[in-house]
């Protein structure tokens, strides 16, 4: 080997082959079209609807109120307990299959139009545009030295941030505490440690992850963006760019000239706009959300060079293939199938759900006992529970063979809303009357008019066996 020659090495950057690469920001364009109206209305509706609705009344309470101390669940008219978990279970698999139905049809379009981060990173940045201008401006803001107009700006975009982010952190835990209480407590001091850490936690949460890292929780933290691809077909509806139309780009005037060109004048309008940074001219991408802010900026720049707009829209690959789209497909008509029967099955069991739990545990210290009269006793205990948001009276009573009646027990009693009550009750029988044998009892608890005049007819009944010693 000869020592003389060297292999000529060439210094790379530092960060070129780092494992970081320094975020690079990105600022968007605004811009102004049927999608971005949709999506701004879309945006809006989430953001005033989350800060909306603890504050709505239901039957003088809370309408929405999670609370996790008394474990009750109050939605509108309807309580959950923890024995009505099947409901959550039910619901989440409900809402994942209609993810993957909207996945299948058209994409991301969930992120780009009703994704909480999108939502709220929408209303962040239109707090900025009003203070800090368009994005030429912001890029001229960025580069210019710190002086009083522009630490100015920056303090009253910073200061609006903290504000929606601290009404999103306090209506979080709102739905966890009575808000009404909770907000003029927070103001005045009185809100306990835990209280105050997490309204702290989730504002902080909403000003980062809205006002900085933005794009970020898209690309990098949010699982879906990894396995929505798995999803797709070739007749999934997505934003893409049509380059046998566009192709080759070429800036300028075309009238005079010879070369081939396309329709794309190479503006890069659609990468200014994009709230990722992508450019969706060089093909589907993972970061894409769908938000279509591509296809309002090209349609507005074919207008005015007088071509045909759609030169980037919502299509499917086999569309662009020239090939037949299918958007009937076996695996979409399965996925609306099934979630049409769930949710059928949902609505019926909600409707027919009982708001009356009732459970009997007998007496574990002994199997029966035979008392000085000579009658034979076993007890029991029932756990009752009101699970409506009203006071009912309800009406106990014992389904059993002849010779066994019910002593010791409350035979009407009454339940304000969500209260429990264990009643200790004894089942009695008289051998001098008959033969007495062991035997499967039920008590049966059911509403009556009472405390609520309009009460609904609620029943409910529980079996247990009663033990008698052999003759």
């Amino acid at each position: 080997m000869n020592a003389g020659r060297r292999i000529p090495v060439e210094q790379s950057h530092p960060e070129a082959n780092g494992l970081y690469a320094k975020r690079q920001r990105i600022q968007i364009k605004d811009v102004k079209g049927h999608y971005q109206r949709l999506r701004d209305a879309s945006v809006r509706v989430v953001v005033v609807l989350y800060l909306v609705l603890p504050w709505l009344t239901w039957n003088g309470r809370q309408a929405i109120l999670f609370n996790l101390p008394d474990r009750r669940f109050n939605i509108f008219g309807i309580t959950f307990w923890p024995q009505d978990f099947l409901f959550l279970a039910w619901a989440l698999i409900i809402s994942a299959l209609a993810l993957f139905f909207v996945t299948v049809f058209a994409g991301r379009v969930y992120c780009g139009y009703v994704c909480p981060q999108t939502a709220w990173t929408r209303w962040f940045m239109a707090i900025e545009q009003f203070f800090e201008g368009d994005r030429h401006q912001r890029i001229k803001l960025d580069k210019a030295p710190l002086r009083l107009g522009k630490v100015a700006r920056r303090t009253g975009k910073h200061v609006s941030w903290l504000v929606l982010a601290l009404a999103t952190g306090l209506t979080f835990v709102g739905y966890f505490s009575p808000i009404r209480e909770l907000v003029p407590d927070f103001f005045t001091g009185q809100v306990g440690g835990w209280g105050l850490f997490w309204i702290g936690f989730f504002t902080f949460a909403t000003y980062g992850n809205a006002g900085f890292m933005r794009e970020q929780v898209c690309l990098y933290m949010c699982p879906y963006a990894r396995f929505q691809s798995v999803m797709f077909d070739r007749d999934t509806l997505i934003v893409s760019y049509d380059q046998a139309r566009g192709e080759p780009r070429r800036r300028g005037a075309r009238k005079h000239s010879e070369e081939p060109a396309g329709d794309c004048v190479d503006c890069a309008l659609c990468v200014q706009v994009c709230p990722t940074g992508i450019d969706i001219r060089d093909g589907l991408q993972y970061e894409c959300v769908t938000c279509a802010a591509c296809v309002d900026a090209c349609d507005q720049v074919m207008e005015r060079i007088g071509r045909p707009k759609g030169l980037i829209r919502y299509t499917t690959e086999n569309a662009l293939d020239g090939r037949q789209t299918h958007l009937l497909r076996p695996r979409l008509l399965a996925y609306g199938a099934v979630i049409l029967v769930l949710i059928g099955l949902f609505a019926g069991s909600l409707v027919t759900r009982v708001p009356l739990q009732v459970d009997v545990l007998r007496d574990r210290n002994q199997l029966y006992r035979v008392t000085g009269s000579g009658t034979i006793e076993n007890s029991y205990r029932l756990e009752i529970l009101n699970k409506d948001q009203s006071p009912h009276s309800y009406q106990l009573s014992l389904e059993a063979p002849a010779g066994l009646t019910l002593v010791n027990a409350p035979r009407r009693f009454t339940l304000s809303a969500g209260e429990h009550r264990s009643l200790p009750v004894t089942v009695s029988a008289d051998p001098y009357a008959g033969a007495v044998e062991s035997a499967d009892i039920r008590f049966r608890v059911r509403a009556v008019q009472g405390a609520d005049a309009e009460a609904p007819d609620m029943e409910m009944a529980h079996e247990s066996r009663f033990i008698a010693p052999r003759s």
